[in-house]
């Protein structure tokens, strides 16, 4: 993915959608990388959509595929990062 076109410019947009807390977690399904999944957090489905909007790749190279709400039960990620 690194190599395609207008990779600088995809990844400073989605590090800065990560430095503001929008993205809390992200990255690649399976071992093709050809989907990917991030958590998000926003208001609702629209105002998801619209901050990803700006990314160099949006629309061509990168499709929301879909939105869902997620409500989190469980978290432990300190021991996840702590190890």
């Amino acid at each position: 993915m690194r190599e395609q076109d207008g990779w600088p410019e995809h990844a400073e947009f989605m590090d800065g959608l990560a430095l503001s807390g929008f993205i809390v977690l992200g990255g690649p399904l399976g071992e093709d990388d050809t989907r990917f999944m991030h958590a998000c957090v926003a208001e609702n489905e629209a105002s998801a959509r619209e901050r990803f909007d700006d990314d160099p790749w949006t629309p061509g190279m990168l499709e929301i595929e879909s939105v869902e709400r997620w409500t989190i039960l469980l978290e432990s990620l300190e021991s996840a990062v702590s190890d």
